[in-house]
């Protein structure tokens, strides 16, 4: 994958044009100071994360407006190093699952109960881990963030890649075959460029769901442990535990200006880079732009160094393709005794775990405690059933027309980034004040904190997949008649349905998630209660309580197996075997 291409002409590759090209023009100026600029920018944030836990529990967060650029990029830094974690991790543990049948049946399961797992759960037991790890250092407190960020961000992105994975379009694959490429050529030549588009409207998704939990993340409150790290979520804690409106809009406005230049500098370009791997033989009408992208391809010193970047990419692709070991195809791992004795291993595994939720469960709970966390968990469960299904009606038909206009994608993409930003926290006053003056049912009116946040995954993934969807397969449905209701049932919703399988699945843990945060909206001395387990579990992990905690996520992350093996997995069978692009 090259990100540029070589130059061509009768005197390409002659000493004098070599010489032309080694020299800086106008474009490598700005982008230099460009990237200057940035690298400055994150040094400064960066530079209190070693200091004593002394020095920021003495520095109080203030809640004047000059401040916020500073905390704007401390949490922007926080979010780009969760993402390039995230990356990794998707790269790694999404090929593997599927790749490997095998490692398939323990990764999936896995990453159902991760996502599935609040981010307030988890930092109930990294915060101890982490500062542990860093004694009397902020590094600690400053890694517990990260991670937090991380556990919001990467399973969406690994779903996505996994799905794209398993759906290769078949003309695809026989290429590889007929070219005998490695799996590592394989990989980075048909795969990746293959899962680029719809992995990248996830990466953008991912960094507005860590927007999402900034709150959550920075200002953190476990028990007796309590820190707020400097940066727009613990501004926009204090000011909504002050009951400061004017202080709530300057960190709305502070995240809204970040997010709008990151897209510019950062995803837009790579939304307009990898348009070219869409799977058609047609050219589209359309493609989406990119100033930066124009203004890196007229420079002089970085096209040198991509061009330069790419044939050592291209060596070390030769070689590995020459010298990579042809796959092995052992009797034993495919024999029926192997796949008899493999399955019980895992059965033993899931007993063991089974059996050593329920005797820690017997120890600490009675069967009062057991149902009012079963109970809970099923008015969340209605919850987040009822608010997908809403969203899917409202986001599928818009995602399908922004998705199919590339131009409208460019304009529409920091607004949606934005709104998928969007903390639930901030429409805590609205929420409470509306309830409280109509005399409104919480358990009802609640609700939609919940898809605040998680109905976007649904919009990003349909964008995605209509993004992704062949010019060449328009083209003949146009040319066929399809209108209406047949291009809708018979075009465009099957290609886009493994896409929004993904959306829908990350949607529903991104639900269960907001839940911790939905449930219990609180605006000054006033506090609104939903009953839920999101409720149940936010109550434990504020007042420490980690037996209840415990059960309050083995709870939820049994509910969201159920959920996905019962309908998503099975969806995603039929995507695979029935959707694909043949």
């Amino acid at each position: 994958m090259i990100f540029f291409p070589r130059s061509a002409g009768p005197h390409a590759g002659t000493p004098a044009s070599i010489w032309r090209a080694l020299i800086p023009n106008r474009y490598d100026a700005v982008v230099g100071i460009l990237l200057l600029a940035v690298t400055i920018a994150l040094a400064y944030a960066a530079r209190g994360f070693g200091q004593p836990l002394a020095v920021l529990e003495a520095a109080s967060i203030t809640l004047s407006p000059w401040a916020l650029p500073e905390y704007a990029l401390q949490s922007t830094l926080r979010m780009f190093a969760a993402i390039i974690v995230s990356l990794t991790f998707t790269f790694s543990v999404a090929t593997l699952a599927a790749k490997n049948r095998r490692a398939e049946q323990i990764i999936i399961p896995a990453l159902d109960i991760l996502q599935s797992v609040p981010v307030l759960g988890f930092l109930t037991f990294t915060v101890v881990f982490f500062m542990g790890l860093f004694p009397g250092s902020r590094m600690g407190a400053e890694l517990a963030a990260m991670f937090a960020i991380f556990t919001s961000q990467a399973w969406n992105m690994a779903f996505s890649f996994y799905q794209s994975l398993k759906t290769v379009p078949t003309e695809l694959d026989e290429a590889a075959r007929h070219f005998q490429l490695s799996a590592w050529m394989r990989f980075w030549r048909v795969e990746a460029p293959f899962a680029a588009p719809g992995l990248i409207w996830n990466t953008m998704m991912s960094m507005s769901g860590g927007w999402f939990f900034v709150v959550a993340s920075e200002a953190i409150t476990v028990g007796s442990t309590e820190v707020r790290l400097p940066g727009i979520g613990s501004y926009l804690a204090l000011a909504i535990d002050e009951r400061n409106l004017p202080a709530v809009g300057w960190a709305i406005l502070a995240m809204a200006i970040v997010i709008l230049a990151y897209d510019q500098l950062v995803f837009r370009p790579i939304v307009a880079w990898a348009d070219k791997f869409r799977a058609e033989q047609t050219a589209g009408a359309e493609r989406p732009r990119s100033w930066v992208l124009a203004l890196i391809r007229r420079t002089h010193l970085l096209r040198a160094f991509a061009m330069v970047w790419g044939r050592a990419a291209d060596s070390v692709g030769g070689l590995v393709q020459r010298f990579a070991p042809k796959p092995l195809h052992s009797g034993i791992t495919s024999s029926p005794v192997f796949d008899v004795a493999w399955h019980g291993i895992l059965a033993l595994l899931v007993l063991w775990g089974l059996w050593t939720v329920i005797s820690y469960v017997y120890a600490h709970f009675g069967l009062a405690d057991l149902a009012t966390v079963l109970l809970g968990g099923l008015a969340t469960l209605l919850r987040v059933v009822v608010l997908v299904g809403m969203a899917s009606l409202v986001w599928v038909p818009i995602g399908v027309w922004i998705g199919l206009r590339p131009g409208l994608a460019d304009r529409i993409q920091p607004l949606a980034q934005f709104l998928a930003a969007f903390p639930a926290n901030v429409m805590f006053p609205v929420f409470v004040m509306v309830i409280v003056a109509f005399r409104l049912e919480p358990n009802v009116w609640l609700s939609p904190l919940m898809i605040l946040g998680a109905q976007w995954y649904i919009l990003f993934n349909v964008i995605a997949g209509a993004s992704a969807f062949p010019n060449d397969l328009r083209d003949a449905a146009t040319l066929m008649g399809a209108r209406g209701r047949q291009w809708w049932q018979k075009v465009i919703l099957p290609g886009i349905f493994p896409y929004y399988v993904t959306g829908a699945l990350t949607a529903t843990g991104g639900a269960w998630n907001a839940s911790i945060v939905a449930e219990v909206a609180q605006w000054g001395d006033v506090k609104l209660t939903a009953t839920g387990l999101g409720a149940y579990i936010a109550e434990a992990t504020q007042a420490g309580d980690i037996p209840r905690v415990v059960l309050g996520i083995a709870v939820m992350s049994t509910l969201v197996i159920l959920l996905n093996r019962l309908l998503w997995r099975r969806l995603y069978g039929f995507a695979e075997r029935k959707l694909r692009f043949d």
